[in-house]
């Protein structure tokens, strides 16, 4: 079994600070092979109905499992899942649990309680590049093309057919289960729109003339996506001046394999590179920050930003996306710099190796690789970042 070292690190870490840990994620991102390479856990799966059995007597279930470290795979199966979460985490505090899902706590009906105080949320991403170390190294454009989900990573063979299956999975299990939604072909329509465009600017209104639905049911099935974490929606930052950007969010797909299965992509050329970079360093943003916020900038003369760190009490971060440094351009960084002239401006580069900073006309950068950006971003994350490439 492949130890995904930076994960299990950070469900660690959570459960020092909270008897449960809600572990979320798309399906087949890797859950279950995560919540079973914890040492020392006991492991059940609900989608079993002789465990969901079990379980109709919380009180009794957990004192049996008192003092243990639990995994409850699939939890959204049962009828009543936050019940007995709360009963564990109320009425024995030595009990440590990892329950899983596809959706955020709370996303459905299904959950009558978010067990605020009681938890950690932890979002498994598709595959990082401390996954890729773990998993043994390889091409990053075999990551790109295939994407992050580790079957489709390791299969021998560009599984197209994999794709459609796990779009049909996806309906019946998450969105039907979780959601009860009714117009199967909207929504699917809706999904490999965003998937297909994935990167864009989000207008919701074309989104329902192509779908043929209306605008409210096109906002209400972006949300869906989100909370199923099949689509990023990323907000613009604004101070609401008017030659802002201020309401229409960026949505990009979770993984770079179905972007590159809904635009019909079976090899990659050179231009797709930088766009796909992009969506790469976005997952590894959200893997690191874990919820904290991440923004985009644009203004109305279409000078645009990729991504913006706005963190409490500091200076915003603007973060540029290049698949090659050699293509550096001030301009950007530039319009948005005469508006907020303080912080820092960060180049992420695929082909950089080290730290570089340069003066791009009067703009400062930092070229920057990715893995080093994510280190000085997260400074108490370096030794686990770095443990599995060391140790190989």
């Amino acid at each position: 079994m492949i130890i995904r070292r930076q994960w299990v690190q950070l469900i660690e870490a959570a459960w020092t600070e909270r008897p449960i840990v809600w572990l979320s994620g798309v399906r087949r991102v890797g859950k279950t092979c995560l919540g079973q390479s914890l040492p020392a856990v006991t492991y059940f799966d609900c989608e079993l109905p002789r465990v969901r059995q079990m379980m109709t007597d919380p009180q009794g279930f957990w004192e049996s499992l008192s003092g243990r470290r639990v995994i409850l795979d699939e939890i959204h199966r049962l009828p009543n899942p936050s019940e007995l979460l709360k009963i564990g985490a109320d009425h024995f505090p030595r009990l440590r649990v990892l329950a899983t899902g596809s959706s955020t706590l709370g996303a459905s009906t299904r959950f009558r309680d978010t067990l605020t105080g009681r938890k950690r949320d932890i979002r498994l991403t598709p595959m990082t590049l401390a996954d890729l170390a773990d998993f043994g190294g390889g091409d990053l454009r075999h990551r790109l093309l295939r994407g992050g989900l580790p079957p489709f990573f390791l299969a021998p063979a560009l599984p197209e057919r994999d794709f459609q299956e796990w779009m049909d999975a996806y309906w019946a299990k998450d969105i039907q289960e979780l959601f009860r939604l009714e117009r199967r072909t909207a929504f699917q329509r809706l999904v490999e729109l965003v998937l297909a465009r994935s990167g864009g600017i989000f207008e919701a209104t074309e989104f329902a003339r192509l779908c043929e639905i209306s605008r409210p049911t096109v906002v209400s099935y972006l949300g869906v996506l989100e909370a199923t974490a099949v689509a990023h929606v990323i907000r613009p930052y604004s101070t609401r001046r008017s030659t802002e950007i201020v309401a229409a969010p960026k949505v990009y797909g979770f993984d770079t394999g179905f972007v590159c299965y809904h635009r019909g992509w079976t090899a990659l050329r050179t231009d797709d590179l930088g766009a796909l970079w992009e969506h790469f360093v976005l997952n590894e943003l959200l893997a690191a920050l874990q919820g904290e916020p991440l923004r985009y900038w644009r203004d109305k003369a279409g000078h645009e930003v990729d991504f913006v760190l706005a963190r409490r009490g500091r200076p915003l971060m603007a973060i540029e996306c290049k698949w090659s440094a050699a293509d550096l351009s001030s301009e950007n960084l530039r319009a948005f710099r005469s508006r907020y002239p303080e912080g820092e401006n960060v180049v992420v580069a695929q082909d950089a190796d080290r730290s570089v900073k340069r003066f791009l006309g009067n703009i400062r950068v930092t070229i920057e690789p990715l893995r080093g950006l994510i280190r000085r971003l997260f400074p108490n994350r370096q030794k686990e970042k770095q443990s599995p490439s060391r140790k190989r």
